[in-house]
């Protein structure tokens, strides 16, 4: 019995598909943008900064000195609170990733999350100078209201005041991020990044030691000074010095957690 082999059909060619392109860094930016609002943490938050601002306006319209009135009275003020809430805004852009159990899509979609972080990072050193300009919009409107009212409504605002409350305003940010690389928790996070410095501004006052050194480290003493005009190279050394320790040092640890940490 003799068999035949079919003559083997022409190997068909796989289909040739374009190259997936990986998603640039200003596209995952503006979706990290997009992210810092879809949440509804994210959104009241945004939205509770422009009313503490516009609500410090109002109040210093309503009780201030009419001779007191002016545009950096009503600016350096509203400044204060929002620096304290601009840090969770950092965590939470961080932290809901896990939080949230997105982490799982996103770093599926963009594998290498030094870039996810990286867009993160530029979404809310956007969103904090998106808060300045808003400040400074607010204290214009309150400045005009003054002049029109009887107030002294005088605009004699240094432009090195302004660049010295934006530095404020991304330090501040950047360390609620740092942070939130660190711990990776919404709540700890929070709680750790309030406590922390609250634990070591207090420590420094009863230990007496300590207090040379806070000088340097303690943050609420090095950011004192650039709510004003007139800063110092000294004082640019030590708000330099305490960001290391605060900023640099748990955004470096908070990195090098983030993109071992395993996504289950």
């Amino acid at each position: 019995m003799t068999t035949t082999t079919a003559p083997a059909a022409g190997a068909v060619a796989p289909p040739q598909h374009a190259p997936v392109r990986r998603p640039s860094l200003l596209r995952l930016t503006g979706v990290e943008l997009r992210k810092l609002v879809d949440t509804r943490a994210g959104r009241w938050l945004l939205i509770t900064i422009g009313l503490v601002s516009a609500a410090i306006v109002v109040l210093l319209l309503i009780f201030g000195e009419d001779a007191e009135l002016t545009f950096v009275t009503f600016f350096v003020p509203s400044l204060l609170p929002v620096s304290v809430l601009l840090p969770v805004l950092g965590i939470l852009s961080i932290t809901s990733e896990w939080s949230q159990r997105t982490a799982l899509t996103t770093y599926a979609l963009v594998p290498r999350r030094e870039r996810v972080v990286a867009a993160k990072l530029i979404a809310v050193v956007l969103a904090a100078l998106a808060s300045l300009v808003a400040i400074l919009g607010v204290a214009a409107v309150g400045t005009l209201v003054a002049s029109s009212s009887g107030g002294a409504g005088t605009w004699d605002a240094d432009g090195s005041l302004i660049l010295h409350a934006g530095v404020v305003q991304v330090a501040s940010v950047l360390m609620g991020a740092a942070f939130g690389l660190l711990l990776l928790n919404p709540p700890l996070t929070i709680v750790g990044y309030l406590l922390l410095p609250t634990l070591w501004t207090v420590l420094s006052q009863l230990v007496r030691p300590l207090r040379g050194p806070s000088g340097w480290l303690d943050t609420s003493q090095t950011m004192e000074p650039f709510f004003t005009s007139d800063v110092t190279g000294e004082q640019w050394a030590r708000l330099g010095v305490s960001l290391l320790l605060w900023l640099v040092l748990p955004l470096a640890l908070g990195m090098v957690r983030t993109i071992r940490r395993e996504v289950s």
